[in-house]
């Protein structure tokens, strides 16, 4: 008798895609609810699953020797971590600390699954190669940025990226700071003075644009 798929598979993208032999391996496959603020995985922690975002976002952050943070990536609905996907292949542990941004649902599937998925399904496997492949190129503008990008620019674009449709961006000075790269006393200081030229308003946890042409000219500044 065929095996009738766990819930999350019925509304994922993957799923839908995969070989009918395929979708047949992910019978036992679970999924799993946390919260915001939940973290998933420390470093040096043994990658056990393949974490699938089913819904939310999750941050990878890494954690220099002087305790300051820079965010890799985050991952969305429908995507994974390199960092698991890189434990399951190569045997190594967690390098970076998995945070969810958001309440999360996730699709979680054991190593063995993991496995056979790779071996027995082109379509699964082409999918994480390509995930890998497109968190490598964020990588490379990571660093990128971090290195040749002026921290103004870097905050400007932050800014704009994570901005709702009223302008406002719902975070904390350190936040900025770890998702740029750079120290919050750094961050501060170039908000206050963005603040001053009425380009942004500063509230308690809250970055309000006000001049978005401004900020939109001051990240193309390398």
């Amino acid at each position: 008798m065929p095996q009738t798929p766990p819930l999350w598979c019925v509304s994922n993208d993957l799923y839908r895609v995969l070989e009918a032999d395929a979708k047949l391996l992910l019978a036992g496959a679970n999924s799993m609810g946390a919260h915001k603020g939940d973290v998933l995985y420390r470093p040096d922690d043994e990658v056990q699953n393949f974490i699938l975002v089913l819904s939310g976002q999750v941050g990878v952050y890494l954690t220099g020797q002087g305790g300051r943070d820079i965010l890799l990536y985050d991952v969305k609905r429908g995507q994974t971590c390199i960092q698991t996907t890189l434990g399951l292949m190569g045997g190594d542990a967690y390098s970076a600390e998995g945070v969810c941004e958001t309440d999360c649902s996730l699709a979680v599937l054991p190593k063995l699954t993991f496995d056979k998925l790779m071996e027995a399904s082109p379509v699964f496997r082409k999918y994480v190669f390509t995930a890998f492949s497109e968190r490598m190129q964020n990588m490379m503008q990571l660093l990128e940025k971090v290195a040749f990008v002026r921290v103004e620019a870097r905050l400007a674009s932050a800014l704009l990226e994570r901005a709702g449709a009223d302008g406002k961006i719902k975070i904390t000075h350190r936040e900025l700071a770890t998702m740029i790269g750079s120290a919050r006393e750094v961050v501060s200081r170039r908000l206050d003075v963005l603040s001053k030229r009425g380009v942004v308003q500063l509230e308690r946890g809250v970055v309000t644009i006000i001049d978005a042409a401004a900020l939109q000219e001051l990240a193309q500044i390398s």
